[in-house]
């Protein structure tokens, strides 16, 4: 068995920015971290797919050098076509490939961090370690003992919520016969296409050049599309909203992030943590999630430079946490028409004042502003409710 001071279970966005921020730490005869395991699962049907991450934030960041594009621009398009569109500056919108983040970090490494090839069946946790467990490529046992195990894989079973929604989408990369993009302009949210009887459905537009973009179709309701419903919403919107002629499909992305209002427990043993999706770093309003693995990456590596328990915070406020609760239910219920809560929202407080708010950057008095820009009724009945309900849980 092999023995490290941390195991990080899984090498995806939250398990590679957490490696890479304990890599650059002082070595454990210094205060800091010793030996790293990173354990990632041979390649097949557990890796996850190549995906494209979108975040935004002011001037440079640790990622530029691999970006795959940014946008100091954005549009929102409302349901009757109405544009709000706006410069974020200091913001920037950044899109990164998977692809390109894994090999950036994995080209930095040091010898400290091992990486092992195993697809994890068990995690045994224990006073002074935990034991991770699993097999390899051959099908051969994998044993690692550490100090702080964090995983980084979906939760078995998600927590208890009252309101549970899935942003599911698809996206093609498409290269049109003709200029048909804005390169300098992403599109956020275009609401035209047609809308779910509870939820909100919107298109979302990455330029790359003039002839080349991420082209995506996204929901925010309870269940996900087959794939032809995918392709016929894709086909709709390319074709009846944006008008793109002849294109070609280079590439494709799918997927499907929860939004629960429902609480994540970061510390499931006394020696391992939940880190990333599993550890409640998506946004529940919005289904963002890799500022929030960076907020938490950052967290944890200060506790362990500190000699403290490096306990996952959740990287959102509480009450963040219990807005979008609100708009959760609201959208569920279908009290609100979501396609006009979101062209009302960012017409009425400007996008850089909305992207503040969803990246937790927004102060209570403006928060508050920002509520009164809402369907006030549906809204606060749903306040209720959820206050209600939460009387009932205690």
């Amino acid at each position: 068995m092999r023995e490290f001071d941390v195991a990080v279970v899984g090498a995806g966005a939250a398990g590679l920015s957490l490696t890479r921020r304990l890599d650059r730490m002082k070595p454990q005869a210094d205060g800091g971290v010793g030996a790293v395991a990173l354990i990632e699962a041979p390649p097949g049907p557990l890796r996850a797919p190549v995906r494209t991450w979108c975040f935004w934030e002011a001037g440079g960041g640790p990622w530029d050098d691999v970006l795959a594009a940014r946008w100091s621009l954005l549009e929102v398009v409302g349901p009757g076509g109405d544009a709000t569109a706006a410069p974020i500056s200091p913001l920037s919108y950044k899109m990164l490939r998977s692809t390109d983040f894994e090999a950036h970090v994995r080209a930095g490494m040091s010898g400290r961090v091992e990486e092992i090839g195993a697809a994890v069946e068990e995690i045994e946790d224990g006073p002074d370690r935990a034991v991770v467990r699993g097999r390899d490529a051959s099908g051969g046992p994998v044993e690692v003992a550490a100090r702080w195990v964090f995983d980084s894989r979906p939760v078995p079973v998600p927590p208890s919520a009252r309101t549970t929604l899935l942003q599911h989408f698809r996206g093609w990369f498409v290269r049109t016969a003709a200029d048909a993009f804005d390169p300098g302009r992403a599109v956020l949210m275009d609401l035209r296409p047609p809308q779910p009887r509870n939820g909100v459905a919107f298109g979302y537009v990455l330029p790359l050049s003039p002839r080349e973009a991420l082209v995506e179709y996204t929901e925010f309701t309870r269940g996900v599309l087959d794939g032809a419903g995918y392709d016929a919403a894709l086909r709709d919107y390319t074709g009846r909203v944006l008008e793109l002629g002849a294109f070609e499909v280079t590439g494709v992305e799918q997927g499907a992030i929860p939004m629960t209002d429902g609480a994540f427990r970061t510390r499931p043993g006394r020696r391992v943590f939940r880190i990333g999706a599993a550890g409640g770093a998506t946004r529940p309003s919005t289904g963002y999630t890799f500022s929030g693995i960076q907020r938490q990456a950052a967290a944890v590596a200060g506790a362990l430079a500190r000699g403290r328990t490096p306990v996952p915070p959740v990287p959102h406020l509480r009450r963040h946490l219990a807005m979008d609760a609100v708009l959760l239910r609201a959208l569920d219920t279908g009290r609100i028409d979501g396609a006009a809560f979101f062209a009302g929202l960012f017409r009425r407080n400007g996008i850089p004042g909305v992207l503040a708010f969803l990246d937790g950057g927004s102060r209570l008095p403006g928060e508050l502003a920002m509520g009164f820009t809402t369907p006030v009724a549906p809204m606060a009945l749903t306040t209720a409710e959820c206050a209600w309900r939460a009387l009932l849980r205690r």
